[in-house]
This record gives C-alpha cells, structure tokens and sequence, in this order.
C-alpha cells in the first residue's frame, strides 16, 4: 500500500499512474487520522493568513461528525499557541437537524461551538449555521437567504466535507440533484441508523434536517473530504472509481478541478491499488501479499486453492507472481500450508507437541492469559469459544473489562432495577434519587452519578454471570473503569495518563504470556478504538520488562467485521456444542439482548451476528480447500 509519509495534500490530477487507473478522485492514504488532519488544518490556516494578507475575508465551509474534530482540535491550538486569528473568518456549516434547538447536546450549533467557535476569536456575527428552529413556513425562504447569503460573500473558498454510508455529502441525500441548492431534506434511514447512537437510540434521530445543496458545495474553490475507519471503506471506492450517479451523491465530486480525498488505511482499503495492487501494477511479491492473492483468487472463482491453475492466475492478473514461484502447484501447495497452519483446538499452545508449524508456543504449558474487552461482553461476543477453551484447557486466564458500559443501559432497565431496588430497601435514599431523576430526564440530560454507577452495576453482574458460566472464578475478573470513558455521553475524553497507568498496572501485575484484545476498530461509538490505543500506549511502556519478552498479543475483532482470510495467524474451531455454550454466555447480557442501544447498520442482535460471523470464517475455510468446521473464531498476532 502506498501509504503517505508527511507529503503535502494538495490537489493533483488523479488517475495519471497506471496504479491510480481507476481512480476518478485525487486521494491521499495516511496509516492514521492524526497527521492528515494536522496536515488540514495547517492548510486551512495557511489560507485565513494568506487572505487577511490580502485583507479580504476567508469563507469556511465546515461539516460536524467525528471526522473533522482533530481538525479542530489543531486549529484552535494554532490560535493558542501560534496566534491564528480568525477574526477575518466567515463560516457557513453544511447542515442541521431539524427541528432541533441550538442547546441539544445532539445540534450542530453545540457541536461546532464546542469543537472550534468557543476557543477561537471569531466573530459571533460571522459564524453561520443553519436554524433547527425556524418556523416550517419560513422554512423555504430561510433557505434562499442561506444559500444568498454565501453567494454574497463570493462563495466558499474551501469547504471541508465528510461522506456517510449512503455516499451522502451534508445531508444531500441519494436522488440528489447535482444542481441543488440549500434546501431541506428527509434523512435516509441508514443516516438515521448511524446517527442513532447519538441519540441514545433511533427514534430520538429527527427525520428532517437543512442542508447546503449540492450545487453549493460544488462552488468551492477547494474541497477536502475525511474519511476514517473501515466503515467508511465500500463507500470510498463507490465514490472514488464508481460512476457518476445521483445514488451516490459523493460521485458528483468527481466533476470538480480542486478536491481531495484524505483518507485512513482502514478507509482506503477497498481501492482497488490497496485491494489488489497486482491488478495495476508491478508487485514486490512477499509472503502476505502472496497469500492475499491466492485467497483473493480462490474466492473470486470459487475453486479452492488446491485447484487453482496456471491458466487461473494468467487470466486475472497474476502471471508476475507464477514467473516468480514457477508452478501453480507449488504455489498452491505453499499457501494452502500456511492457511492450515493457523487452525489450532489449543489457543494456548498444545503441551507436548511440535510447535513449529502451530499459531502458538507449546512452552509453559500453563499460560497467563489476559483478556482485555472494551464492553463488558465484547469476551464472549468475540471470543466466548476461544476464553471457554482457554479455561477448560488448564490455563491461569484473566479478563480486564476496560470501561463500564454503563452508557449502553437503557433508561427503562436501570429503572426496573431501581424499583426492584426500592422495594427490597424502601427507605434507600439514593435508590429514591435514581427513580425520581430517571422519571424527569429529558433528551439533554447527562445521567447523574448514582444513575452511571447503577447502569455500570448491571454490566457488571451480567459479566459476572457470564464468566461463571464459563468457570472462571471471580477473583480473575477485573473492572478497570477506565476514566476517559466516565463522561455519560456517546462523546468521551481523550485518552490520558491515568487510563495508560491503569492498563500497565494490571498488565504488570498479571506478567502475561498471553494478552487477547479488541482490533474492531468498526466501532460506531470509537470505543474499541481508545481502548486498543490504550494497550498500545502501555505496552510501548511495558516492553522493557523481561516478562514482556514472552508476551504475544493477539487481536481478535467485534460483532461489526471479521479478520479477512489472509489476515488470520489463529483460527479456532468451535464445535456445534461450543457454539451453544458461546451463545448462552452471550444471553448473560440480558440488557444488550433486546433493543441494544448501539447497533450500528445491523438489525441484527449481537449473538446471531457473532455466530453469523464466526459461520462464515468456517465456511471461507472450508471454500478455500480446508477442513469443515462449525465455526471458527479468528485472531491476528500483534507485534509490539
């Protein structure tokens, strides 16, 4: 992958290298979302100095979401610490709910002064945002002067966008017209699903909202979109190499002389130069990519790997890699190996045995093993078969639950518990405290204290329950409560020193030979994101200890994606039995069973995507050539 390493982003025509030959849309690749939204905001600021200069005023287009906000973050320490003044800046935001008032934590009002107006020196009277409340028959005409009144200060000079599932830009939902101004607009119900966490919930997402149009954004002199995150994957492609189409409103960027796509290697990953480079240009064939490939052709002709020809890898790109390795047979033969090596009954290393050619070490035979789960029940919906395996096998297993999870507990639950609560204990004065808030809160409420510690119990006895089921015993579970997570929104703390402390104080103190954690960086709420940060940030610090010489991390992911097959280094097979027992553990849950607050884009409950999930890695196992399991739980080494 062609990934960037402090380039600049300024706009270059795409599609000129035979690698980029699909590409309809400049795009820059970075590993992570930090640098490039630096590397943004310090074009931005390169753009309000170069105006005051000029003595004219700098026109912003700005989006909300998450993807903008180390943006933000960067040009309000640029005003602090370098003296960017936006005193000359005029900013119009793409969109608003509607009807939504400017105090809703969930406005963009409050997102925009929170993020970047409250900590800059702009003035009040050139910030523009539109109106949630506007009276509904003023509401066309409101959207007139909104759409004048950029017009009137010479149109956008840059306009910063992110993209949404549905290819949508602003809300400029799919059936857009290119030509269209600001206007209001019904939300498509996949914005909505998204949006629901938020919200606590879909119904709490309007169905309305005002938007700049797309013939307004297209105005901009300069455009750059952010895209993070895998989610965000097969939308990328569709806009960058798709055609133009009103269904996917993001397309009609494609037609504008100045734009550019900043996006993550998670967010970049369906290109078809990140997917399969072998298909537009010459390739350094290493061991990965080899085998990326062969998996790649065995499931695009549904053969498996054994009988993959000459004349297969002829016909779809692939001659290169033939001339390098000879016969298709070697090949074949090779890769198949190294898949079949990666199935193991023993996630701990099997005693006694010859652990060469095994995912894990047979030496010690009894392993401390420490299980991080960023939710309290992300163990048992991503590895239940592997951490029940893990105990039944003889090994000193610990589980870490890094947060509370207290936010993921409906209003309704803590009130059943709380009046169950009540009747046992009439006169509890706290109890009596949890009702009375719960019964008065409104969509702007943050839960008070006792109401989060309450919600934070309930996790806590459902994971207890769940890890007795699978025989552990209660002096191995621990609840870190990590304290970026502690804010009783959807929006947490940056990750701070107390939160790495936290996870290198219980690494140290356990000395594990094995460490298992959350790699679903497909998070809607970006949980499992901060958490793995988290463990990375402690074992940069841990790693000079001798113990960690002797430590393997290994990454398994959540109930949104799975390890691709190529990048699988442990899969573990679960019998039809283990799959009930995982599912059963999973029923432990009882608060994120039914209506669970944080689906994302899946109606589906988080056990039948599991088992759905881990089916199908056995079933891709089984297409490429392999034994048939019943399921199969996957892991990817990570090397610290």
């Amino acid at each position: 992958m062609n990934i960037t390493e402090h380039k600049n982003i300024s706009y270059k025509q795409p599609g000129k290298f035979e690698e980029t030959r699909f590409e309809k849309i400049h795009n820059v690749i970075f590993e992570a979302s930090k640098e490039p939204s630096i590397l943004i905001a310090q074009e931005i600021a390169q753009l309000i100095r170069d105006k005051e200069l000029q003595n004219k005023p700098c026109v912003l287009g700005l989006a909300t979401g998450s993807s903008p906000i180390k943006v933000y973050e960067e040009l309000v320490r640029l005003h602090n610490e370098e003296g960017l003044s936006f005193a000359n800046v005029i900013t119009f935001n793409l969109d608003e709910y509607y009807p939504m008032d400017k105090s809703n934590l969930q406005s963009y009002f409050f997102f925009m002064h929170e993020h970047l107006f409250n900590h800059v020196d702009i003035l009040a009277e050139n910030i523009n945002i539109p109106n949630g409340k506007v009276n509904s028959d003023d509401l066309y005409q409101y959207c007139i002067d909104y759409e004048m009144k950029i017009k009137a200060f010479g149109g956008l000079d840059f306009q910063l966008l992110g993209i949404g599932r549905t290819g949508h830009i602003g809300f400029n939902e799919p059936g857009s017209h290119h030509n269209s101004g600001t206007r209001s607009i019904t939300l498509d119900h996949i914005t909505r699903v998204d949006a629901a966490s938020a919200f606590l919930g879909i119904a709490n997402v309007p169905r309305k909202a005002i938007t700049m149009g797309i013939g307004t954004v297209m105005s901009a002199k300069r455009i750059v979109l952010l895209a993070w995150g895998a989610n965000k994957a097969e939308i990328v492609k569709e806009t960058i190499e798709g055609k133009i189409t009103s269904e996917v409103p993001a397309t009609y960027l494609q037609q504008h002389d100045n734009v550019s796509f900043i996006l993550d290697e998670a967010a970049a990953s369906e290109l078809t130069r990140v997917k399969t480079p072998w298909l537009v240009t010459s390739c350094v064939w290493n061991g990965p990519l080899k085998l990326k490939a062969v998996v790649w052709l065995s499931e695009l002709l549904n053969k498996p790997i054994l009988k993959l020809t000459d004349k297969d890898y002829n016909n779809n790109g692939m001659s290169g890699l033939l001339t390098e390795e000879g016969t298709a047979y070697d090949l074949n033969t090779e890769m198949f190996n190294k898949l079949q090596q990666t199935i193991t009954g023993w996630p701990g290393g099997k005693p006694n045995a010859d652990d060469s050619r095994r995912p894990e070490r047979a030496i010690p035979e009894r392993k401390r093993v420490l299980i991080f789960s960023p939710h309290p029940d992300d163990d048992v919906i991503s590895m239940g078969g592997t951490f029940d395996r893990l105990v039944e096998q003889g090994h000193d297993v610990h589980i870490a639950y890094q947060t509370s999870g207290n936010i993921a507990v409906s209003d309704e639950e803590a009130l059943k518990f709380a009046e169950i609560t009540q009747s046992i204990c009439p006169n509890c004065e706290v109890t009596k405290s949890i009702i009375n808030f719960l019964k008065i809160k409104t969509d702007n409420d943050i839960d008070s204290s006792e109401v989060r510690r309450l919600k934070g119990l309930i996790r806590r006895s459902e994971s207890i329950a769940a890890t007795r089921y699978l025989n552990l015993s209660d002096d191995k579970v621990n609840f870190l409560d990590l304290p970026f997570y502690e804010t009783g929104t959807v929006k947490k703390n940056i990750l701070a020193e107390n939160d790495i402390t936290m996870m290198c104080d219980i690494i140290d103190r356990i000395k594990p030979h094995q460490i298992y954690a959350a790699g679903d960086l497909a998070d809607p709420h970006g949980t499992h994101k901060v958490c793995l940060d988290a463990l990375f940030e402690a074992l940069k610090i841990l790693k000079q200890n001798d113990y960690m010489t002797d430590c393997w991390v290994w990454l398994y992911r959540g109930a949104w994606h799975e390890w691709e097959s190529y990048q699988i280094e442990m899969a573990v097979p679960m019998s039809p039995d283990q799959v009930l027992k995982k599912r059963h553990a999973i029923f432990y849950h009882q608060s994120q069973k039914d209506g669970v607050m944080f689906q994302g884009g899946d109606s589906r409950e988080f056990w039948v995507r599991a088992e759905d999930r881990n089916r199908l890695t056995a079933q891709k196992y089984n297409n490429l050539g392999l034994a048939d399991y019943a399921a199969i739980e996957a892991f990817k080494r990570y090397h610290f």
